[in-house]
């Protein structure tokens, strides 16, 4: 059941939710969104079930135009955060509640009910009340119910953002076995990077109400879009001007042509990892350009590193980098980011009068096609 999403904007007020949403969700996987808080991403989700209206814009599920159409007339699964659970009712009764509702025969509804229950493994629980289970078995028992009325489209809204570190992990596994038994479309809203990571086929992430990128995880991860891509996916830390991953650098005790000298300042355990913060040489003794390096116990141990001793540093073949500074304002790399500019000084790349003007801050500077000459002390390019 896929889902066809084009400019869709919503706003509360002054505040723009989402501007110009268009996005293509394939039928059969588990898509993510994924994005900080407040960044829009339950608010598509609503919109997508009915639940709230958006501004402009339309929703297709499944070449069918469902804009105008109720909530209850979609033919959708909704799990909340909080699980939303009827708290008279048994394990059994919610689950077989929206069959009720549908007037479905008693036997009918008693054996998907016991059907659903063996597969979430709560069937041992089917007559105890929602008040007697865990937070992991109430999230399962909501997950069933949804199911129930054999959805074409399952929506689930943080559904493990209440539940401590070592459930949700246990429920991301289910949920990924779950789904590939049953193959329903499924859509999910979470601010866990290794949840998206780890249980979706396809990532959408989303940031101040748009799209920054789309696509499996592997492939956000090794070719992110954007600085705040890499930098929402996963660590990173800055090593000669381009962001990186801190487990993509190498360290050396002896000196390397091309790599970065500098000193280990601090030294951390952190579980089997050794976090070692590096500060280059001749660099702001606040910290603010020290470098991250993460490495495992037993190869720091190896080493023999400590606090300091002077290292080198340098990137891992085929390490994925970005500029540090971020981008220029017409969305490409700028070619010199985050390093002051001297006065005269040609810089070179490709470069429009848009992007300077976007991206040269405290500046006076003449254009020419592939160069900028800047003119004034402490010129950066941001």
């Amino acid at each position: 059941m896929s889902i066809d999403i084009r400019g869709v904007n919503k706003s509360f007020g002054d505040f723009a939710a989402l501007t110009d949403i268009n996005l293509a969700i394939p039928s059969g996987k588990i898509t993510a969104l994924l994005g900080p808080s407040g960044g829009g991403k339950t608010t598509l989700l609503r919109i997508v079930a009915g639940l709230e209206n958006a501004d402009s814009g339309t929703v297709s599920i499944e070449g069918a135009d469902t804009t105008n159409v109720p909530a209850r007339k979609r033919n959708i699964g909704f799990v909340f955060q909080h699980y939303a659970v009827f708290k008279h009712l048994t394990v059994a009764g919610n689950v077989g509640f929206g069959l009720s509702i549908r007037h479905r025969p008693k036997d009918e509804i008693a054996a998907k009910v016991n059907e659903l229950l063996e597969l979430v493994h709560l069937e041992q629980f089917a007559d105890r009340l929602p008040s007697q289970l865990s937070g992991g078995q109430r999230q399962r028992m909501a997950l069933a119910r949804a199911l129930a009325i054999q959805p074409a489209l399952l929506l689930l809204d943080e559904p493990f953002g209440a539940l401590d570190a070592k459930v949700r992990k246990e429920l991301r596994e289910w949920l990924r076995e779950l789904h590939d038994k049953m193959h329903v479309t499924t859509v999910f809203v979470t601010h866990d990077q290794e949840e998206a990571l780890e249980v979706a086929d396809n990532v959408v992430v989303i940031n101040s109400g748009t799209v920054e990128q789309v696509g499996p995880p592997a492939t956000l991860y090794d070719e992110p879009a954007s600085p705040f891509v890499m930098g929402f996916l996963g660590e990173v830390t800055t090593l000669g001007g381009q962001l990186i991953r801190p487990h993509d650098i190498v360290i050396h005790t002896d000196p390397r042509p091309g790599a970065l000298a500098g000193t280990i300042v601090r030294a951390q355990r952190v579980g089997f990892e050794a976090r070692l913060h590096v500060r280059p040489e001749g660099a702001a003794a606040d910290g603010s350009s020290d470098v991250l390096v993460n490495l495992t116990r037993t190869f720091a141990r190896s080493l023999g590193l400590h606090e300091g001793e002077q290292v080198w540093l340098e990137p891992e073949d085929g390490a994925t980098t970005l500029p540090a500074a971020g981008v220029s304002a017409s969305g490409r790399p700028a070619p010199v980011l985050g390093s002051p500019r001297r006065e005269g000084e040609d810089v070179a790349g490709s470069l429009t009068s848009k992007d300077v003007a976007g991206s040269l801050t405290d500046c006076r500077c003449d254009y020419a096609p592939g160069s900028v000459r800047l003119h004034g002390s402490g010129c950066w390019l941001a």
